[in-house]
C-alpha cells in the first residue's frame, strides 16, 4: 500500500512539476534572430557567481547587461565566420581536449588516488636526484643499460660517496651542473647538485612523486622509472605541509659586475639592515621601503604574492618553516641575492572533505588518470552497449599474411571489408574501418607473428574507437561540459573578435588616442609633488665636493660634468620627480623650494644630498606620462561605441516578466 501511495503520489505531482520547470526553457533574451533561454542565464550566473569563490558577486540585473554585451560581441563573430577558421578550430579543439579528460577516469580508482594525494598533501619533501635518461619508448636492452647504470650509481652512494658530488658528476639532469657565463649570451648558473628543493602532491611527475613519498627521511630509492628515465631519489627532509604561503621580504640583489654590489658588500649591508628592524618588527614597512630592491613588493611592506613551496628557491622556504606567524628571519642567500624573510601566515591543508573536490580534478588531470584506462575503457564498452562479432574478428585475423610484418599490408583477395566487427549503440565498426586504423598504424614487425601484431593492433583500434565514441557523445551525455566547452568556444571567439575591433584599432590609431586624451586629460592627474636634485656619495673623501657642488646653482647636466671632469668616484647625480609616498626620504624632506637635507645611511657608507628644485601643484599628466591609462580608456571607448552598433544590428529584448521569476529563483 506504501508503495502504490507512492507511485500515485508521483503521478499527481509529475505534471505540476514539470510545469514549474518548463518555464525555464522559455525565451528570456532575443538578439536579433538569437534567442537565449531563462535555463541557459541561469545555468551562466549561477555557475559564475554562486557555486565559484567570486568577490564581486554580480546581482542578476548586472550580470544580465555583462551576459547581452558578451552574447553580442560573439553571434557577430560567428556571422563572419570566425569559428570556421583554421586558428579558432585548432584553439578550441585544444581546450576540449583537456577539458574531457575527466570524463575518461574511473570513480573508484578515483577514489583511491584521491586519498593517496591528499596523505601526500600533508607533507612538504625536500629531495635531491640523479637522472639516468631512458627514453620512455627504448628497446628492452636500453632500458634495461639504463637501469644497471642507476644501480651502479646507488652502490656508490650506498658505499659513502657524497651524492651531491655524483649529481654534478652522473646524472643527465643539465641543472645539477653549473655553467659559465657567456658574454652576451648567458649569466653564470650555479647548478643544483641534484637538489630540486621543495615539493609536494602534484608537483612532481606522478612515478616520481611515489618513489619520494615511499622513501623514508635520509634514505636512497631504487632506480625509480618516469618518461624522462631511471631517477635515484634522496629524500632531504619530509616536513608537515606549509600549504599556501604569504610573506614579505627586504631584498638586495647581487651582482659581482657591479662593485657596489658584490657578495660581501651586500652581505655586510644586508646584517646592518637586520640590526635596524625593531625586534617585534613595528617599523618593518618603513625598513622595507628604504632598503629593499625589490620596487614592486617595496611599497606593500615587501609582501609577495602568496605561493606553495615548489614556487620559490629553497633557502627561503627553510626559512619559512622555522619562522612563526609575523616572525622574521637572519639575512638569507639564494641565488639572486640576501633575503630578510617574514612569514605572514601558512594557510597548511584543509581537511580532506574539504580538498576533496580540487584534488579530484587534479588527479583526473594528472598522469593519475592513466591508472584507470583499462577500467574506463570497460565501462564505456558497457554503457554504450559494446558488441564484438568474435567470429569475424578471428575469421578476418586468419586471412592476414606476412604483408601486415612488412609495414606494407594488403587484404587478402575476396575478404569481405563491409562485415561488421563489432557494434557501439546503433553505429557499427567494419572490418573496412579496422583496414584503414591498420594503414594508418602499422610498422614493420620483424620479431612478431602477423596475427600477433594484428590482434595488438586489433585491441588498440577497439580502444581508440570506444574512446572517441564517447568523446564525440559528451556534449550530450554531460550538460555540465556541454555548458563548460560553450563558455571555451564563446571565450575563444571573443578574444579573437575584441583584438580586432577593439584592442589592434587603439594600437593603430595614434591620432584618435591624442585627441582623446585632450578631450579627458584631466582625469590624469599628478597630485603635488617636488623636482629634486639627489647627489648620492659612496666615497666619503668626495662628500664635501658633492655638497658644494648641490649648494650651488647648477644644472642637472652641469653637476654630471664636473663630477666626470674631477673623476669622483661614487658619485651619482639624478634629478627625478616624486609625488608622496613616492620614497621615505623625500617624504621626510620639508616641500620648500631651496631646501637641502644630507642623509647618511645607517647601514652602509653611502650618503644622499637631496635638494628641493621645484614644488609642482596638481596638474594634469602629459600624453606621454598618461600613455598607458589613456590607451586603456580609449579601448573602453572605441568598446562602448561599438557595443552600439551591434545592439543595431541585433536588437535587443528581454521578457521582463520571466526576469523577474529569474531574479526570485537565483
Amino acid at each position: 500500500m506504501k508503495t502504490l501511495k507512492s507511485l500515485l503520489l508521483l503521478v499527481v505531482l509529475t505534471p505540476s512539476l514539470l510545469f514549474a520547470q518548463g518555464w525555464k526553457s522559455k525565451t528570456l533574451i532575443t538578439l536579433g534572430d538569437n534567442n537565449i533561454s531563462a535555463g541557459e542565464f541561469m545555468d551562466v550566473y549561477e555557475k559564475n557567481n554562486v557555486k565559484s569563490e567570486v568577490i564581486d558577486k554580480k546581482t542578476v540585473d548586472e550580470y544580465l547587461d555583462m551576459y547581452i554585451n558578451f552574447k553580442l560581441k560573439v553571434i557577430e563573430a560567428e556571422s563572419r565566420g570566425m569559428d570556421t577558421l583554421p586558428k579558432f578550430v585548432k584553439e578550441y579543439t585544444g581546450y576540449r581536449k583537456q577539458l574531457a579528460k575527466p570524463y575518461f577516469s574511473n570513480d573508484a580508482i578515483t577514489e583511491q588516488l584521491v586519498e593517496e594525494a591528499y596523505e601526500r598533501m600533508l607533507w612538504d619533501i625536500n629531495a635531491s636526484h640523479i637522472l639516468v635518461k631512458c627514453d620512455p619508448h627504448a628497446t628492452p636492452a636500453d632500458t634495461l643499460k639504463a637501469y644497471n647504470k642507476a644501480l651502479e650509481l646507488r652502490k656508490r652512494i650506498l658505499k659513502g660517496e657524497d651524492f651531491s658530488t655524483v649529481a654534478v658528476e652522473a646524472s643527465d639532469d643539465p641543472s645539477a651542473k653549473g655553467m659559465e657565463e657567456i658574454p652576451g649570451k648567458q649569466r653564470a648558473y650555479k647548478g643544483n647538485s641534484g637538489n630540486l628543493g621543495y615539493f609536494t602532491a602534484f608537483d612532481m611527475v606522478y612515478p616520481f612523486e611515489t618513489g619520494a613519498y615511499n622513501t623514508k627521511e635520509g634514505e636512497i630509492s631504487m632506480p625509480v622509472r618516469s618518461d624522462f628515465g631511471y631517477h635515484i631519489i634522496k629524500v632531504n627532509s619530509k616536513t608537515p605541509a606549509c600549504g599556501m604561503i604569504k610573506a614579505a621580504h627586504i631584498f638586495l640583489v647581487v651582482d659581482e659586475n657591479d662593485p657596489m654590489k658584490t657578495d660581501s658588500v651586500v652581505r655586510e649591508k644586508i646584517f646592518n639592515i637586520y640590526k635596524e628592524i625593531d625586534k617585534d618588527g613595528k617599523n618593518w614597512d618603513l625598513i622595507v621601503k628604504k632598503y629593499s630592491d625589490d620596487k614592486g613588493s617595496a611599497q606593500n611592506g615587501g609582501m609577495l604574492n602568496p605561493f606553495r613551496v615548489s614556487q620559490i628557491v629553497p633557502e627561503f622556504i627553510t626559512a619559512v618553516k622555522q619562522l612563526d606567524d609575523m616572525g622574521f628571519s637572519e639575512p638569507v642567500k639564494t641565488s639572486y641575492g640576501y633575503h630578510i624573510v617574514r612569514l605572514i601566515g601558512k594557510s597548511g591543508i584543509k581537511s580532506l572533505e574539504e580538498e576533496k573536490e580540487n584534488i579530484v580534478k587534479r588527479v583526473e588531470k594528472d598522469m593519475r588518470a592513466k591508472v584507470s584506462d583499462e577500467v574506463v575503457l570497460k565501462r564505456i564498452m558497457r554503457e554504450n552497449k559494446y558488441k564484438e562479432n568474435t567470429k569475424v574478428k578471428d575469421a578476418f585475423i586468419a586471412t592476414i599474411d606476412s604483408t601486415l610484418q612488412e609495414g606494407n599490408f594488403v587484404v587478402t583477395e575476396g575478404v569481405d571489408t563491409n562485415k561488421t566487427l563489432f557494434k557501439l549503440m546503433k553505429q557499427d565498426y567494419k572490418i573496412a574501418d579496422f583496414v584503414s586504423y591498420i594503414k594508418k598504424h602499422e610498422s614493420k614487425q620483424p620479431f612478431m607473428s602477423a596475427a600477433a601484431y594484428a590482434y595488438k593492433l586489433y585491441d588498440e583500434f577497439v580502444k581508440d574507437a570506444v574512446f572517441a565514441y564517447e568523446d564525440a557523445h559528451l556534449e550530450e551525455k554531460y550538460p555540465e561540459f556541454n555548458l563548460l566547452v560553450q563558455e571555451y568556444h564563446d571565450g575563444i571567439l571573443l578574444f579573437d573578435l575584441m583584438d580586432k575591433e577593439v584592442w589592434k584599432k587603439a594600437e593603430i590609431d595614434t591620432a584618435g588616442i591624442k585627441a582623446f586624451y585632450e578631450e579627458n586629460k584631466t582625469n590624469y592627474m599628478w597630485k603635488e609633488r617636488v623636482k629634486t636634485l639627489v647627489i648620492t656619495v659612496n666615497n666619503e673623501e668626495n662628500l664635501a665636493r658633492a655638497e658644494e657642488l648641490i649648494r650651488q646653482d647648477l644644472s642637472l647636466d652641469s653637476i654630471r660634468t664636473i663630477v666626470k671632469t674631477e673623476g669622483l668616484k661614487g658619485v651619482s647625480v639624478k634629478s627625478p620627480y616624486f609625488q608622496q609616498g613616492d620614497n621615505v626620504d623625500i617624504d621626510e624632506t620639508e616641500w620648500t623650494v631651496g631646501t637641502i637635507r644630507i642623509i647618511p645611511s645607517t647601514v652602509d657608507k653611502t650618503t644622499k644630498i637631496v635638494k628641493i628644485l621645484d614644488v609642482r601643484q596638481p596638474e594634469p599628466k602629459t600624453y606621454r606620462e598618461a600613455k598607458g591609462i589613456v590607451i586603456s580608456a580609449y579601448q573602453n571607448k572605441l568598446e562602448e561605441d561599438w557595443l552600439k552598433v551591434l545592439k543595431e544590428k541585433y536588437p535587443v529584448q528581454v521578457n521582463e516578466k520571466l526576469l523577474e521569476k529569474v531574479r526570485k529563483n537565483i
